[in-house]
């Protein structure tokens, strides 16, 4: 029961870490502009054709891709 409560006790700080590790700090957000960018003159260049198209391209954005 000891061990049990011991090894929580190690775990919780690391675990608390690993949740406040992910913000975006300036680099990352220009990054995401220039990639939003680019992604708006490829459209521009070459633009989907038909709603199917346009709707993957809306899909693959918001999954990241």
């Amino acid at each position: 029961m000891k061990r049990a409560i011991v090894l929580a006790l190690a775990a919780a700080p690391l675990v608390v870490g690993l949740a406040a590790c992910h913000q975006e700090g300036p680099a990352e957000k220009a990054g995401a502009n220039l990639d939003k960018a680019g992604q708006n003159i490829g459209d521009a260049l070459n633009p989907p054709k038909g709603p199917a198209q346009s709707a993957g391209r809306s899909i693959d954005r918001a999954l990241g891709q």
